[in-house]
């Protein structure tokens, strides 16, 4: 395994940008770790894709560069158990661009999109998995159960924990100071209604015409009403009273006028 010591110099400036590119502009689904210290030794976590078995899993790999690379490819396994046919049980990951069809021009992005397209369309044909392989071959279904299964048990992407506590406090809160108000504003009420003296209506007033008592509080009223209602007997004799004071008055002072004039 080579290590940044033994690496041309050429090859640790070619990887240094392109891990700086893939740090910067990730491809998709795709996080590769940074290393300075040693670029021999390359980990990238791989989201499982939509539609596959391997879905809301995250699976951990990682490539291990020659001494004389880029001349000879790197070797790739998945450190993640996977269920799959072009993935050993050590987990290492057997597909054309990594063997056969490897060439020096090809960077490391371009091996990371191939890996990740392996998930989404396995080549059972050249299986390094026969289990995998025959049981894709012969029953898609059951496959898809047992790579399902590998994904919930190993690769399970973790539930971001909500922020339920600091939720609850403030809608507590908030709860808390509203029935306090409600409270307050009883309290203000009754209080009102105890200081405030209740208008009885007396045994002696009128009732109305329908026969129906005066609501408790409300005084009846005197005078006159709507259509013209005469005005309640008691006040007009006290009225009549008052007007007969003046009229006396003024007979005493003429007779008194006449008598001086005698």
């Amino acid at each position: 395994m080579a290590t940044n010591e033994n690496l041309p110099p050429n090859v640790i400036k070619q990887l240094a940008k392109e891990l700086k590119n893939l740090d910067e502009i990730p491809p998709e689904g795709i996080k590769v770790g940074l290393n300075d210290d040693n670029f021999s030794v390359i980990f990238a976590d791989i989201e499982g894709p939509a539609g596959t078995p391997y879905e809301n899993g995250v699976f951990r790999m990682k490539l291990i560069l020659s001494h004389d690379f880029p001349q000879s490819p790197p070797q790739g396994f998945f450190l993640t158990k996977i269920f799959h046919p072009n993935i050993a049980n050590n987990g290492e990951i057997c597909v054309n661009a990594l063997k056969r069809d490897w060439n020096p021009n090809l960077g490391l992005r371009h091996i990371l999109i191939v890996i990740r397209c392996l998930l989404i369309e396995p080549f059972p044909e050249s299986a390094l998995n026969e289990q995998a392989g025959k049981m894709l071959l012969e029953n898609y279904d059951e496959y898809a159960k047992h790579a399902r299964l590998f994904t919930g048990i190993h690769a399970l992407k973790p539930k971001p924990k909500l922020k339920s506590g600091a939720i609850s406090e403030s809608t507590t809160t908030a709860t808390t100071i509203n029935v306090e108000q409600t409270n307050t504003s009883v309290k203000c009420v009754d209080q009102k209604n105890a200081a405030a003296p209740q208008l009885l209506p007396s045994p002696l007033a009128p009732k109305p015409e329908n026969g129906q008592d005066y609501p408790v509080g409300t005084p009846p009223l005197v005078g006159t009403g709507v259509g013209g209602s005469k005005a309640a007997p008691a006040l007009q004799k006290k009225e009549s009273g008052l007007n007969k004071v003046p009229a006396d008055k003024k007979k005493m002072d003429a007779r008194k006028k006449s008598l001086k004039r005698l």
